[in-house]
């Protein structure tokens, strides 16, 4: 009874705050009127390693409160996606990802083996957005206008993934996919809050 009620909290504390989860990003970007420090490559990627897991999770009938909150965040990803073409002037092209990307999504469940040959790709599609990210930062030097409450809110939800997971379905591939994610999204957020506060002193001694 204790592990139900834990689990439900799990589940739904995620779903709540993946609601919200890019807010703080899409916000910041809207504040700024620039994308700077938000890698695309990365977000492209995060993109399709949402909708393939998402697609997985679905395609054998996994409980929905394990996945629900993914198609929020596909949802809020395309928000961004579209706020980082029209500020660097390319709003255009979006359209031709969105395609992309649904084109995409109907043809993952064609056939079993394709849905199943991307999934065992996704945790290194997911991985390759957050050294994306990364790679975005240390070659600037500077967090830009990546959010911090983002990325920590990501890794809490990855996090709670990995137990929710482990006691509904048990998907090695899923749990898999999740303890990298969460180290990964941990790593990203130590780098933005370090270049955060690189920056702040720096402006503090000029």
């Amino acid at each position: 009874m204790q592990s139900d009620t834990l689990l439900h909290v799990a589940n739904f504390s995620t779903l709540f705050i993946c609601m919200v989860l890019k807010f703080p990003q899409i916000f910041v970007l809207m504040r700024a009127k620039t994308s700077s420090g938000v890698s695309l490559n990365s977000l492209l990627l995060e993109l399709v390693g949402f909708i393939v897991f998402v697609t997985y999770q679905m395609y054998y009938d996994y409980p929905p409160p394990t996945y629900l909150e993914y198609p929020i965040l596909i949802a809020q990803d395309f928000i961004l996606l579209l706020l980082i073409f029209h500020y660097d002037g390319h709003l255009g092209q979006s359209l031709i990802y969105i395609l992309l990307f649904v084109g995409g999504w109907r043809l993952l469940t064609v056939e079993k083996w394709i849905i199943d040959s991307a999934m065992s790709l996704c945790t290194f599609i997911s991985a390759a957005s957050k050294f994306a990210q990364l790679q975005c930062l240390w070659r600037s030097k500077d967090a830009g206008q990546v959010s911090a409450i983002t990325w920590a809110m990501a890794s809490y939800t990855c996090l709670v993934r990995i137990y929710t997971t482990a006691v509904t379905t048990g998907d090695t591939q899923v749990l898999v996919r999740f303890f990298v994610i969460t180290l990964l999204n941990l790593w990203v957020l130590l780098t933005v809050i370090y270049y955060q506060r690189r920056g702040r002193k720096s402006e503090k001694e000029d």
